[in-house]
């Protein structure tokens, strides 16, 4: 789909297009040897990352990732028959379990606590032919309180949170791609501020095993990349039912006939900053000069409630997860995890499973408004606002909660700069001064309609 972006602020797209030579291609087929594309992408970690600090810090890191490019190549020396993510290197946020790394969850608690096997979708990447680069920096327990990442298109504001380091390493070029979770906005948000793409899937359409959940109800696990053609290579291989032919069958769809966008009017967009909300018109005024149809379709008119339910959720998870660790370490809990789960210990179950029930009802409900209005995706802002300044706090989810809270498939994809700010980027190696700080559109498709979400965003 093409919208209205800044240059890319990472320089390791997996595909320039769907059919397109990209950095997979490259990989696979030996135009650009594994070992040279990993000392590319250790010289800007070796360059930005004291500053950006997206990475939990790996002695012997260079050393490790040559080793295992080595036996990589040694494994598949023939170029046909290398897996799709040949040598590419992902980040972990660090509440995934990953064999060689201890995971502490961003928090002080002893990380044997979280010891267990590493999960599904880390195995696949890893099976698919990509390289670990590391552990991410997270928000402690995937919740609000921070750790020191800053945007790599200006490091003194947030990256957004919880998946901070993720969406900050894929758009500093330390990684191709990078693991995420969202429980109200953790992947939509992060790739927003940091003006990358964001796949959240369809609610347990990823395995949630081998991953310290936050409140199983409402975690979502996904990726991060520079582009949607590459989020869609990394979902063919994470997907565990992923059709390939759905994807395809969608992309020739929306080739032929561009697809018709709902926009949720009401109370909901009423939450987006005047800014980001002018920038959003803005954009929706573009797609339709270019002929897509755009509808404006009442939407949310109850989001106050829906808030409400979708924090009592997770409040009563975390409580409900955290129980037995927290009466021995209360005292190694941040102030904004604690206070959220003395919350959810106020909270009956019988009051929690109403809340959950309420889910699957939003879900209906918003497809049968896209039945009836004739459309095929929602479209909104993927944050109230650019990245806040500071980073005591990682700005508000509020505009993926609803999203999340239905457990609909969503994608942000980089639209434009906001015109707050002017700083040198990080992440284009100071060759540029780059105006303002990014902006996302959020797009959100019926349950299940991964693959066709991806496709409309690779158009």
């Amino acid at each position: 789909m093409a919208l209205q972006r800044p240059d890319a602020v990472a320089p390791h797209g997996l595909a320039d297009n769907p059919d397109g030579p990209g950095l997979a291609r490259r990989l696979r087929s030996g135009a650009l040897p594994v070992k040279d594309y990993i000392e590319s992408c250790l010289a800007r970690i070796d360059a930005y990352e004291p500053a950006i600090k997206a990475l939990l810090p790996e002695p012997g890191r260079r050393e490790r990732l040559l080793a295992e490019a080595a036996a990589l190549e040694a494994r598949w020396p023939e170029p046909a028959k290398r897996p799709a993510l040949y040598g590419l290197l992902f980040g972990v946020k660090d509440i995934f379990a990953a064999d060689g790394f201890e995971t502490r969850a961003g928090s002080r608690l002893p990380c044997e606590l979280f010891r267990m096997p590493e999960g599904p979708l880390v195995h696949a990447l890893k099976t698919a032919g990509a390289l670990l680069v590391g552990k991410t920096v997270t928000t402690e327990f995937a919740y609000f309180a921070p750790g020191p990442t800053g945007n790599p298109w200006n490091p003194d504001h947030t990256p957004g949170g919880s998946s901070s380091g993720s969406a900050a390493a894929v758009a500093a070029g330390f990684c191709a791609l990078a693991t995420g979770t969202q429980t109200i906005g953790s992947i939509s948000r992060p790739a927003a501020f940091c003006g990358v793409a964001g796949y959240k899937p369809s609610y347990e359409r990823t395995s949630r095993d081998g991953v310290v959940p936050f409140s199983p109800s409402v975690d979502h696990v996904g990726l991060f990349a520079a582009d949607p053609a590459s989020l869609a290579l990394g979902a063919a291989a994470v997907v565990p039912d992923w059709h390939q032919s759905a994807f395809e069958s969608a992309l020739r769809t929306y080739a032929a006939n561009l697809p018709v966008l709902a926009v949720p009017e009401g109370s909901y967009l009423d939450q987006t900053e005047p800014l980001a909300l002018a920038a959003f018109r803005a954009q929706i005024d573009l797609l339709r000069r270019a002929g897509v149809s755009v509808l404006s379709v009442p939407a949310f008119g109850d989001i106050d409630e829906v808030n409400d339910r979708h924090r009592r959720i997770c409040a009563a998870d975390l409580e409900r997860v955290h129980r037995n660790w927290f009466a021995i370490h209360e005292g190694l809990y941040s102030s904004q995890t604690a206070e959220l789960i003395h919350k959810g210990a106020t909270i009956a179950d019988d009051e929690l499973e109403r809340d959950k029930a309420g889910r699957f009802e939003m879900r209906s409900r918003l497809e049968r408004q896209l039945d009836e209005a004739g459309a095929d995706l929602w479209i909104s802002p993927a944050a109230p606002g650019p990245a806040p300044a500071g980073l005591s706090a990682t700005g508000s989810p509020i505009m993926n909660l609803p999203w999340t809270f239905a457990g609909l498939p969503t994608l942000v994809l980089p639209a434009g700069l906001s015109s707050s700010f002017s700083k040198v980027s990080l992440a284009s190696e100071g060759s540029e001064a780059v105006q303002g700080l990014p902006l996302g559109l959020q797009l959100a498709a019926r349950f299940g309609k991964d693959e066709e979400l991806l496709a409309m965003g690779c158009v």
